[in-house]
């Protein structure tokens, strides 16, 4: 389901050098395809707020299988626990009775919101509810002591694409690419064009192109316009 990077580097480098428009070399093209990929993967969350307010379920749910590729289960975790730097958001975090395996979702409260529940001060559904906040990037946890010991907590977190790389191996004057050591595009399949129009109109502007960058610029347009209908 990944994005092979090799087609998409031919692929750019074939659309960049249509006109002698200029080589992008490989470090360039890492570069450039790191903040591509990020650019999209940011923009499934931006798109699933706005969905819901339109109440798009179609396109949220395309978006949904997107992100999914992304998502991991961390096994127990602690109260105080460091949030890992790949993690890009929380899905939910939840309890489970190790016997019968019963689980209990956790609410996400605010720092401040926490400390007033915690200390009793503010009586509401929380005090039986199992709750959670994050402060300076580690996960508190409060749960009812009536609950037992038998519960643990699990993590379900979408984790950041890791940062893709053309790797290669010089050969005289050539950079010939090293499949054995290179890092594809973790996005999904269907994002290839949208890549490779995003590259392009990054290198425009690296090499001076604006009409090459603009012209990039309006198929990415078209690509996200037809995978909205």
């Amino acid at each position: 389901m990944s994005v092979n990077i090799n087609k998409v580097y031919q692929k750019v480098l074939a659309l960049a050098n249509k006109e002698q428009r200029g080589y992008i070399t490989p470090q360039e093209f890492n570069l450039f395809a790191d903040h591509a990929q990020m650019e999209i993967f940011e923009q499934y969350f931006y798109d699933i707020e706005q969905f819901e307010r339109d109440a798009s379920s179609d396109v949220d749910s395309l978006i949904e299988q997107k992100i999914q590729i992304f998502k991991k289960s961390y096994g127990v975790i602690t109260t105080a626990y460091e949030i890992p730097n790949n993690v890009h958001k929380i899905s939910y975090i939840y309890l489970v009775d190790t016997q019968s395996q019963h689980r209990e979702y956790l609410e996400k409260r605010e720092p401040g919101e926490f400390i007033k529940i915690k200390s009793g001060s503010l009586l509401n559904n929380s005090l039986t509810t199992p709750i959670y906040y994050v402060y300076d990037n580690k996960i508190h946890f409060h749960a009812n002591p009536s609950l037992g010991t038998n519960y643990v907590y699990q993590m379900v977190a979408v984790e950041k694409p890791a940062a893709p790389n053309w790797a290669y191996v010089i050969s005289g004057e050539n950079a010939l690419f090293n499949p054995n050591t290179s890092i594809d595009f973790e996005l999904h399949s269907s994002e290839e064009n949208k890549l490779v129009n995003k590259i392009l109109a990054l290198a425009g502007v690296a090499i001076k192109d604006i009409q090459l960058a603009q012209v990039a610029a309006g198929k990415e347009a078209s690509v996200t316009e037809q995978q909205k209908q």
